[in-house]
């Protein structure tokens, strides 16, 4: 069995001045960074970056050749990790991140990113039903306020809604420090 580390668009529209801009991104990406590291130290070879693409008209953020699409420093990719380029929040639709983990021999995902209600949630469920066992880093994870019917709900709070329910039946979830300390 073997595992691999999924990033998710850990991208500068994300940070302070960009587009859409979330809670506490910087201690998020920081966290994925670590995770990056002990992969890259212990699991070099199954690393993939996931980058978000805009192509739908009217798209506000991540939109093509702009600072805002990068990956963030704080999780650059290696020249020899691959990228996932992707157009949805399911980061397995219609991209080749399913036929590349499998041609690895990849049974299980170690997942991080942003945005914890959008494409976290999304790649999560896809990767349970494409059949890979995965964990969630949850502190490398965040989100935003979301508001409905002129409620708003912080985004402390969508985020451990959705990560609650997400563990368990779809991932299991951990921290950053849990994480380390039970893998080394």
């Amino acid at each position: 069995m073997s595992t691999a580390l999924i990033i998710i668009d850990i991208q500068n529209d994300y940070f302070p001045n960009g587009k859409m801009e979330l809670c506490n991104p910087v201690k998020a990406a920081e966290n994925a960074g670590k995770v990056l590291e002990w992969f890259r130290q212990h699991n070099a070879k199954n690393i993939f970056h996931v980058q978000h693409i805009s192509t739908g008209e009217g798209a506000g953020f991540f939109l093509p050749d702009t600072e805002g699409v990068k990956i963030n420093e704080a999780v650059l990719p290696l020249e020899q990790e691959s990228i996932i380029i992707k157009h949805t929040p399911n980061s397995f639709f219609r991209t080749e991140l399913a036929s590349k983990l499998r041609e690895n021999g990849v049974t299980k995902l170690v997942i991080v990113g942003m945005m914890t209600h959008m494409c976290i949630d999304a790649t999560v469920r896809a990767a349970m039903e494409l059949g890979f066992e995965s964990t969630l880093i949850e502190d490398a994870c965040t989100t935003r306020d979301l508001s409905f019917r002129g409620n708003i709900v912080p985004a402390q709070q969508v985020h451990y809604a959705f990560i609650s329910a997400l563990n368990g039946i779809y991932t299991h979830v951990v921290s950053t420090e849990d994480f380390l300390k039970q893998n080394t």
